[in-house]
């Protein structure tokens, strides 16, 4: 086959091209349609293909994590049962219903032995949060030494149940020219909420509508 094969073609009479011509241009027709057919037939096929194996590995890994979250669920359970376990204990600590007044007393009575005077302590009205806690505020106005603060505070946290006392918009400053300090602001105090309390409270029923009197039918 020459190079002078293919320039002295007549593409009008395919039929007397010479053999080895024939040859080269079925090879080449046939990668044409090869290349024409994997374009339009299997490019978008193959794509697909990917496609479908990129989720089936994700899907793998999704159910591979659900596995183990399954085979990790009793001991999940139970580390949540644990958790609660301790909850309940650590709320316990804190003061119940019945012991507030007594512990409201306590608190004022240890301002006093500290040497503090208290002109005022108004306890508040309480409010329940997140329904197994009361936070209830107190209104302070208290005058004594940084020493006289400082034991008031250890005075508290000796105290038999655990009290909580969160400060809320408290200021302290000099007053006199005796080292004499004036906190005042309010501060809360927590109690837990019984359980039969709780269930007492969301299973109140809102008191019912009176029904409408019945329109009186006319006539004289």
């Amino acid at each position: 086959m020459k190079l002078s094969d293919f320039r002295n073609l007549d593409f009008q009479n395919a039929g007397s091209w010479p053999q080895s011509v024939k040859l080269v241009f079925c090879v080449l027709l046939f990668a044409l349609l090869m290349v024409a057919g994997w374009w339009f037939f299997i490019y978008d096929q193959q794509e697909d293909l990917t496609r479908r194996q990129t989720q089936e590995e994700q899907l793998k890994r999704d159910f591979h994590e659900k596995q183990t979250r399954v085979a990790n669920l009793a001991a999940l359970k139970q580390q949540l049962d644990d958790m609660r376990d301790i909850l309940r204990q650590l709320l316990r600590q804190l003061p119940s219903k019945t012991e507030m007044p007594g512990l409201l007393v306590d608190i004022s009575q240890t301002a006093l032995s500290a040497g503090l005077e208290t002109q005022l302590f108004q306890p508040g009205a309480e409010s329940v949060k997140e329904g197994f806690y009361a936070e209830k505020p107190i209104a302070l106005r208290m005058l004594g030494t940084y020493h006289q603060f400082g034991t008031f505070i250890s005075g508290v946290a000796a105290l038999p149940r655990v009290i909580i006392l969160t400060m809320h918009n408290v200021s302290l400053k000099p007053v006199g020219k005796n080292n004499q300090l004036l906190l005042e602001g309010t501060v809360k105090t927590y109690r837990y909420v019984e359980e039969d309390e709780s269930e007492t409270k969301s299973g109140a029923k809102k008191p019912s509508t009176p029904a409408k009197p019945a329109a009186k039918k006319g006539g004289a």
